[in-house]
């Protein structure tokens, strides 16, 4: 048998002052350089009530025929099989959860975090895949959005016959300096048309094969800056045709309005007044929910800064999908009497605050061109009644401070379709949440 020094000699000598009366101290040093081996399955390292468990229940639950149907990789053919829509689907679920909205960040986190690693299973992320799923399937987002408030009103969990609408100005992927004048936008668009056809020239010059796939992709950076400034250029007409009907109506407003603007970055944004007072380019997201479940019914997104008469195309949307509230909650921004008078004969009862008199009149007293909607809404909106209805829309503003905490602060993406995508992930991730808490309070009743 070896002797102890042989035994313990491979262990480094340790160094510590003696203390009077007693030996020194004996400490456990890290050995980094030993080799350490670890046996165990994903799904062993994750805690068995993870939340992911249940996000990965409820995605298996979706319907996503129409992005399997999509897929080129078949058994008998060629071509690389891409990851299942599902893993894509609960990656970007839990990540709106997480507040991880970067393609990059997500494919980092899929390879270093445990949660996302046990979602892939070993199936390898690249961001660019992630990125292209991110944005691609806004039409099927409004789908599950809409099937999944009609199996929570189907299992008794979501009333719709009160629901609230709010807006939620969400900060744009552009710059402030990007907004342009006209004169400014057609001096850009003629600057870069040219470099355009210079470099498409040099391309044609060029004998190298490097240097023609350097100017290539300049060519290709310099054709899509022109595409942007066209499409600011498209923008703009739709301003200053915006402009001049708010003309024939106000003309002295518009007088003190300063030339519209429009982003060569993000043509579809808009400078707005944030919540914090300033001015910034954003957009103007809408969401309406059920204010007592706190479950998102449909959401949009428009480029106006104001709410006013925002209810109606909302009200409109939900008709067409068989959603027909009794009561329909709104702040004072939405209200216009077209609306109210509209909602009432299509058997919604519209509650608004009354807007801002400049007058000091009583804005609830009757008048002689009101309508049966309007006159109705004047008896309702001062009674106890009323007052007690109303109160009700404050739940609405929780799914907003939900929106803010899972990173609708400012987009990563560009343009109104893809702001309405990024809109739909939150809206659908909400939801999820939502529904298991509801289904947790529906188990502990029962």
């Amino acid at each position: 048998m070896s002797s102890d020094r042989e035994l313990f000699e491979a262990l480094p000598e340790q160094h510590a002052p003696a203390a009077a009366g007693r030996g020194g101290p004996r400490l456990r040093i890290p050995q980094r350089d030993q080799i350490d081996m670890h046996w165990a399955a994903l799904d062993d390292m994750l805690d068995p009530d993870h939340p992911v468990r249940s996000v990965w229940r409820f995605v298996q639950g979706l319907d996503l025929t129409p992005l399997y149907d999509a897929i080129k990789a078949r058994e008998g053919n060629p071509g690389h099989p891409p990851a299942a829509p599902q893993l894509m689907m609960a990656l970007w679920l839990w990540a709106t959860v997480e507040d991880v909205g970067s393609a990059r960040r997500l494919d980092q986190l899929c390879r270093e975090h445990l949660t996302y690693r046990w979602l892939c299973g070993g199936v390898s992320m690249n961001y660019h895949s992630l990125s292209d799923f991110y944005v691609a399937h806004c039409a099927l987002l409004k789908k599950l959005l809409a099937d999944g408030f009609a199996a929570l009103v189907e299992q008794g969990l979501v009333a719709q016959e009160t629901l609230a609408q709010d807006g939620l100005r969400v900060r744009a992927s552009a710059g402030a300096a990007s907004f342009r004048r006209r004169a400014r936008l057609d001096e850009l668009q003629a600057v870069a048309q040219r470099r355009v056809e210079r470099l498409r020239a040099e391309l044609e010059d060029d004998p190298g094969v490097a240097s023609r796939r350097r100017e290539a992709a300049q060519q290709r950076a310099a054709r899509e800056r022109v595409e942007r400034i066209a499409a600011a250029q498209q923008r703009m007409r739709e301003l200053e045709a915006e402009r001049a009907r708010r003309e024939k109506t106000n003309k002295a407003q518009v007088a003190k309005q300063k030339e519209p603007r429009a982003s060569t970055t993000d043509p579809d944004a808009r400078v707005m007044k944030m919540a914090d007072g300033g001015f910034r380019p954003a957009y103007n997201m809408q969401i309406v929910s059920d204010p007592s479940s706190q479950v998102i019914v449909a959401v949009d997104v428009e480029t106006s800064g104001s709410d006013r008469g925002l209810a109606r195309p909302a009200l409109e949307r939900l008709f067409a999908a068989g959603v027909r509230p009794s009561d329909y909650l709104v702040d004072g921004g939405f209200t216009k009497n077209e609306d109210i008078e509209w909602a009432h004969a299509s058997g919604t009862r519209l509650w608004s605050p009354p807007a801002q008199s400049k007058h000091g009149t009583d804005p609830y007293a009757p008048r002689e061109d009101d309508g049966p909607g309007v006159a109705d809404w004047r008896k309702r909106m001062p009674s106890e009644i009323g007052k007690k209805m109303y109160r009700e829309r404050a739940k609405a503003e929780c799914p907003n401070a939900h929106a803010r905490r899972m990173g609708l602060r400012r987009l990563t993406v560009r343009g109104k379709e893809k702001a309405l995508t990024a809109l739909l992930w939150f809206a659908n991730a909400h939801n999820m949440m939502r529904t298991f808490a509801l289904q947790r309070a529906a188990a502990a009743a029962a």
